[in-house]
C-alpha cells in the first residue's frame, strides 16, 4: 500500500469540497481504494487529504495529474490557497511488542 498525503490552505471549505468532488470519478479510475478528509480542530481553512493506493506507482502517477492538471489550474482548484505540500508514503513495518 502506498498513501498519498497532501495537504494545504484553503480560502473556502465548501468551495474546496465541492471542486474534490468534481474529481471523484478520476480518483476511482486512478486506483484511489480508499480517502480520509481531516481538519484541524482549531483551522477552518486547511485540509489534509489521504488516498491510498496499491501501488507506488498508481500514487505518483496520481500526484502528477494533481499537479500539473488540477492545481496547476485555478478553475480546477478554486478554493486553494498557495502551493499544497504533497509526499507518498509506505506503512512503516513495527514490532509487535511494541
Amino acid at each position: 500500500m502506498a498513501t498519498l498525503l497532501i495537504e494545504h490552505s484553503i480560502s473556502d471549505f465548501d468551495t474546496w469540497r465541492e471542486a474534490y468532488g468534481r474529481f471523484a470519478e478520476r480518483r476511482r479510475a486512478s486506483g484511489v481504494l480508499h480517502e480520509r478528509i481531516l481538519q484541524p480542530i482549531d483551522d477552518p481553512h486547511y485540509v489534509l487529504v489521504d488516498l491510498e493506493f496499491a501501488t507506488r506507482d498508481a500514487a505518483r502517477t496520481f500526484l502528477t495529474f494533481l499537479q500539473t492538471q488540477v492545481w496547476s489550474t485555478p478553475a480546477n482548484s478554486p478554493a486553494l490557497v498557495g502551493g499544497p505540500q504533497a509526499r507518498i508514503a509506505d506503512d512503516a513495518p513495527i514490532d509487535p511488542a511494541d
